[in-house]
């Protein structure tokens, strides 16, 4: 069974994955324009009335990273080599993330004066937003590169296993975001309850200390948190230069997957009655 997001409403078809891809595809083509549009109009928002524009995608991270540096490296980072790639394999990730599903929940909301007039298919804006932050991931991503280089990190093919879960999380920040963007239309104040749990979330995801200082069993615990095991990941491949081990391959897709099900399923359930809410 597999959910298909089509016009109004999101059926529930019985479909191979060829013809839910190609159906998927086919809604993307159909209306490739006013998605390209909504990418556009996202990036050129939030870089609105800016000096430095597109540049505060490269300066954010980098000075969020100097001020974790400066803080946390005098109590976590003395034993610790390539302290700087440790926090920025973490701080990347969860910027992600956070960015991702920050601004996914807003996609209906506002945009309710485009679906309340025309039928489009309500999850392109969302996808259109995702696009946007994952535009702004790259653009980090390849300051992270240098940093690497800076810091003397052994390059190797290994590198290439880190397409498996920028994908993922990709897939996972688009079904947290059909969730959170279902719930804020009925509930504003999902939004300051997200920025506690988001407060949270960064504490418990080990992103300027190290897990190894815990028990087995209590790391065993970190891996129930999906925005620690990308970060894992992340520094699996960057940090030790080995290829991740089948757990965390296997947290990362079931993660993924997981969000991506409970999304669809609350789109479903609420999409007849998003008119009246906006």
């Amino acid at each position: 069974m597999c959910y298909i997001i089509s016009g109004n409403i999101i059926d529930v078809l019985y479909l191979g994955k060829g013809d839910m891809l190609d159906k998927f595809f086919d809604l993307l083509r159909r209306h490739r324009f006013l998605f390209e549009e909504l990418v556009k109009r996202d990036f050129k928002r939030k870089y609105k009335r800016t000096v430095l524009g597109m540049g505060w995608s490269i300066l954010a991270p980098l000075l969020t990273l100097f001020v974790m540096k400066t803080v946390f490296s005098q109590f976590f980072g003395r034993a610790m080599s390539h302290y700087t790639i440790y926090l920025f394999c973490g701080s990347l990730v969860f910027s992600y993330y956070k960015e991702a599903t920050s601004s996914g929940m807003g996609s209906l909301l506002f945009n309710a004066a485009i679906f309340t007039k025309i039928n489009v298919p309500k999850y392109i804006f969302l996808l259109s937003r995702n696009v946007s932050s994952l535009i702004n991931f790259g653009l980090t991503f390849c300051v992270f590169i240098l940093f690497c280089a800076l810091d003397k990190i052994d390059f190797s093919l290994h590198f290439l296993l880190l397409i498996y879960p920028i994908f993922w999380l990709l897939i996972f920040n688009i079904g947290i975001g059909f969730i959170l963007s279902a719930l804020y239309v009925f509930f504003r104040d999902i939004q300051y309850l997200y920025d506690v749990f988001t407060m949270l979330l960064m504490y418990m995801s080990a992103i300027f200390y190290s897990t190894s200082a815990f028990s087995p069993a209590a790391r065993k615990l970190f891996l129930l948190n999906p925005v620690y095991t990308y970060i894992s990941y992340f520094r699996e491949v960057v940090l030790n230069n080995s290829v991740p081990s089948l757990t965390l391959h296997l947290f990362c897709a079931f993660y993924a997957v997981a969000a991506l099900a409970v999304g669809a399923a609350f789109y479903k359930k609420f999409n007849k009655i998003f008119l009246y809410y906006v």
